[in-house]
């Protein structure tokens, strides 16, 4: 199996709407095909990978390091031996003579890259990503469904109260009993107000809102917003300082007993390493959410999941960022805690396949070779030109 060809484009997911730190109306998501000469039911197999929402498209750094990195490497070096592309050898390949640490932006290029290959990989052997994580690492046990909830809430202009309650009814009506908002733009009180409406929509039951701050608060408000909300029993509060800022983390959790939620912008599992180390979470409650897609790609979420084991965390305490379907065959596969969900933003890369229903906020797996990309047609009519050439 050779890799003939590795194809690129910029696709725009740019809309109006905004979290408490950045609005997204220039907001990009890099594409890729990888294209073999392994042929399937007649047709070459390709495999696509694109990074989730909240960071840029990172064209420059595919084009200039790691795409070259991989069409150079000596073709056999890139494979198992079944002769099939291996994520983790082409992993190695693409970090040649990188440094370690400065994560940044390289893990996105390298996440994208990364999904590719695995969906190439599992097209080759002919089943789904998570029927070959599930028989690799869990002794071909895959949970028959994932706990999803639909993500949404964001601030929009013009957007008040009823059409906030309106949004959340909308995910209800669509199989989803767990929805999270954003909070932490506008005055404490006004946020109130918001987490309010919603919980009158949820007929008051904190246990199925998550508020996402985005890390836009200071420990003093973040403490301060904790207790104002403490009393309506969220199923978490997320991400509600800088990612980076353990120490503010760890200071928090002494005041704030509910569950909270963070790692989307964490890119390494020596990032996780140091959020567990230094953060203060604790395993019983606290939910993780590092985003394979955007953190190096599976081969290093799985160094993430061993890290976690040696520190006494279930992978059940895993809810990937993204609400992409990658994230969602790594769960079902690995016995993650969920996935994330997009219903109605970030199109067409947020979402799942297009026949697969959420019933009670789960969600099934397509039996679909790969990742399942041809299952959704939206965004498989973007990733397709990039497969024809």
């Amino acid at each position: 199996m050779r890799i003939t060809a590795i194809r690129d484009v910029v696709a725009p997911i740019r809309s109006d709407i905004a979290n408490a730190w950045i609005d997204f109306s220039t907001m990009t998501a890099s594409v890729v095909a990888v294209v073999t000469d392994r042929v399937v039911d007649g047709r070459p197999v390709v495999g696509f990978g694109f990074n989730s929402n909240g960071r840029y498209a990172p064209q420059g750094l595919l084009r200039e390091r790691f795409v070259p990195r991989l069409l150079a490497a000596e073709p056999d070096s890139l494979l198992d031996g079944d002769g099939i592309l291996d994520p983790h050898r082409a992993w190695a390949a693409m970090m040649r003579n990188e440094k370690p640490g400065g994560h940044g932006e390289r893990s996105v290029a390298v996440g994208v890259l990364d999904m590719a290959l695995w969906d190439a990989a599992s097209k080759a052997r002919g089943v789904p990503l998570w029927r070959l994580l599930a028989d690799r690492h869990r002794g071909g046990e895959a949970d028959p469904t994932a706990w999803v909830y639909a993500a949404g809430g964001y601030y929009y202009p013009g957007k008040g109260l009823d059409a906030l309650k309106d949004e959340m009814r909308s995910y209800l009506d669509r199989g989803y009993s767990t929805v999270k908002m954003k909070v932490g733009l506008v005055p404490l009180d006004e946020d109130l107000a918001r987490i309010e409406a919603v919980l009158s929509v949820l007929g008051g039951d904190g246990g199925r809102l998550c508020v996402d701050v985005n890390g836009r608060f200071t420990l003093e408000e973040a403490i301060r917003f904790g207790r104002a909300v403490a009393p309506f029993g969220l199923r978490w509060y997320e991400e509600p300082v800088d990612p980076l800022d353990y120490l503010a983390h760890a200071a928090l959790a002494t005041t704030y007993d509910g569950p909270l939620a963070t790692g989307e912008n964490l890119f390494s599992h020596q990032d996780a390493r140091n959020l567990i180390r230094h953060g203060g979470l604790r395993p019983d409650r606290d939910v993780l959410q590092f985003d394979p897609a955007l953190s190096y790609g599976l081969v290093e979420y799985l160094r993430t999941l061993e890290t976690l084991r040696a520190h006494g965390w279930s992978p059940r305490r895993c809810v990937p960022h993204g609400g992409h379907q990658f994230a969602l065959n790594i769960a079902v596969g690995l016995g993650l805690g969920g996935n994330e969900s997009y219903p109605d933003v970030f199109a067409p890369f947020g979402g799942f396949a297009d026949a697969v229903p959420v019933r009670d906020s789960r969600v099934a797996m397509p039996d679909v070779p790969g990742i399942g990309f041809e299952a959704k047609q939206a965004l498989y009519a973007v990733m397709r030109p990039l497969a024809e050439g």
